[in-house]
């Protein structure tokens, strides 16, 4: 299983009609594959909106692309909105659940963004499966980590639902507060970002 990450950067303002146009075209192409989330940023880089996309593997996901755009309205009208556009492959860690599935976790996710060194990631991996056992699943849940594996490399993204920003605050104090916390991986740290997303209306993961 793959996931496929799309990021679109829009014109400030557009972002709740970039999500209408989106919406109004969607149902044809969730025909051919699921959609795994939908979020716009709130804090961070702003302007942007994610969608994540759930395939078999590489191959399917070039099928699929191939048949959906044969639909007439797909892709949405969107064009005159976005100022740029990214694509990303991401392989999901043996441990991590599984994006989608109408869940609904938080009204608010949190994604994390750490690039490490190479040949770093099956070192990473082993070490993030430890501490998550290491209690920090019983203060809050997680929706989903991943590598990269086509667009940057030795990309790790994780990915956190919380019910407020104020019980986000609470949980991260908690956390600090574990041996086990956070994962002993900052030797090859070599970058650090986040962002704080709201779910679209229409996204599975609400």
């Amino acid at each position: 299983m793959i996931y496929e990450i799309r990021t679109y950067i829009l014109r400030p303002g557009s972002v709740a009609e970039f999500e209408k146009r989106f919406e109004s075209s969607l149902a044809n192409r969730l025909k051919y594959s699921e959609l795994a989330a939908f979020w716009h940023t709130d804090l961070g880089p702003l302007n942007q909106v994610i969608h994540v996309w759930l395939y078999e593997d590489l191959d399917q996901r070039d099928e699929i692309r191939a048949r959906a755009v044969q639909e007439p309205d797909w892709p949405p009208k969107t064009s005159d909105l976005v100022v740029s556009m990214q694509a990303e492959i991401f392989i999901p860690a043996p441990f991590s659940p599984k994006l989608g599935g109408h869940q609904k976790l938080g009204n608010i996710y949190e994604m994390r963004i750490y690039k490490y060194q190479a040949w770093s990631i099956p070192t990473v991996l082993q070490r993030w499966q430890e501490a998550l056992a290491g209690g920090r699943l019983e203060l809050s849940p997680i929706a989903a980590c991943m590598h990269s594996e086509i667009g940057q490399i030795n990309v790790w993204i994780h990915i956190w639902p919380y019910a407020s920003h104020a019980e986000r605050d609470r949980i991260r104090v908690e956390a600090r507060k574990l041996e086990t916390w956070p994962p002993q991986t900052r030797e090859f740290l070599v970058n650090q970002e986040n962002k704080i997303m709201l779910p679209a209306s229409f996204s599975p993961m609400a």
